[in-house]
């Protein structure tokens, strides 16, 4: 079984930086924005690395955790996870450095929050960014090659996004996990990461129902990471389709960043899209008790895309119990 359940694990806080397209869109508000993508540095890597240091220094700051943070679990889309490595580097904590994609963040919760079940350590710090300029010649193209793009297409979303996992009780319980797998059902365009990324979605979202012995409709809400406006449909009547579900609480993170006039194609991607929301929007809205997070990762590299490889996929959900 690949779940698991939480007693004594909760989110204590959370803060944001958001880029100045992400500012603009259907989010207005956020801990702190950006003015620009280099945000005072010479280069969009210094910038990224500023962003993450940015945010952990002010979790420390409010929290007036000072020593007391156990452990630091994070990544980004770098190569080798260069920026929080650079970013943590400035904190003398331990330090798991988790590559999931975009998927990355929950997996970070996941075991952050399996040392804290076990009374391992109490805090826990995670953290996470990307940044459009550096994540699209990563994966697809320089911004400058002008290279055209699909309308299935998402467009990396420009922020950082750190939490702090706590055993001190908060109004927001982690109340359950599922560790997804690899899925791959030969799909080769990395423009469409929504096809890429629904089978991994759907399966773990039907092995947590299936270990759990719950229904979709035991949440107030499921949010998917950046399956996007195409692939959202796709992972619903995926679910009809081969699971008789009709799943009518479904909302995906990546449908929720930007506005349509600001032409992103199918909508955002990157692992801060679905900590962005969920801090800034849906926790936000009161009427959300029971949330279902499924967060989304495609597994490629230019280099595997370039040699026409198929993408392998990964998902991992964590559930949340908003408590007052």
């Amino acid at each position: 079984m690949a779940s698991i359940k939480f007693n004594n694990v909760y989110i204590k806080d959370a803060f944001t930086i958001a880029g100045p397209l992400e500012s603009e869109g259907q989010i207005r508000k956020f801990d702190l924005t950006m003015d620009d993508y280099y945000y005072g540095e010479k280069s969009f890597i210094d910038a990224e690395v500023k962003m993450q240091k940015v945010v952990m220094d002010n979790l420390l700051y409010r929290n007036k955790l000072g020593k007391k943070i156990d452990l630091i679990l994070g990544g980004d889309l770098s190569n080798q996870l260069g920026i929080t490595s650079y970013a943590v580097r400035n904190f003398s904590y331990p330090f798991f450095g988790i590559y999931s994609a975009c998927a990355t963040f929950l997996e970070s919760m996941i075991i952050g929050g399996h040392f804290i079940e076990m009374n391992t350590i109490k805090n826990a710090l995670m953290i996470t960014s990307s940044h459009n300029l550096n994540a699209e010649r990563q994966f697809r193209f320089p911004i400058e090659y002008g290279a055209p793009r699909a309308s299935t297409t998402t467009f990396t979303a420009t922020g950082a996004v750190g939490a702090i996992l706590s055993n001190e009780k908060s109004n927001i319980k982690v109340e359950s996990a599922t560790i997804g797998k690899i899925e791959d059902y030969n799909q080769k365009d990395a423009t469409h990461m929504g096809a890429v990324m629904t089978p991994a979605a759907v399966s773990v979202l039907i092995d947590h129902l299936h270990d759990l012995k719950r229904t979709v409709d035991d949440y107030d809400l499921i949010v998917t990471g950046d399956l996007g406006s195409v692939g959202k449909d796709i992972f619903r009547e995926f679910l009809k389709v081969n699971y008789g579900i009709k799943i009518k609480n479904h909302m995906d993170a990546g449908c929720e960043i930007f506005l349509k006039s600001q032409e992103v194609y199918s909508g955002s991607s990157g692992p801060v899209t679905l900590p962005m929301v969920l801090f800034n929007k849906i926790l936000k809205n009161k009427k959300y008790k029971k949330i279902l997070l499924i967060a989304t990762g495609s597994l490629h590299s230019k280099d595997t895309t370039n040699q026409k490889k198929s993408i392998p996929s990964i998902a991992h959900a964590v559930s949340l119990e908003v408590l007052s």
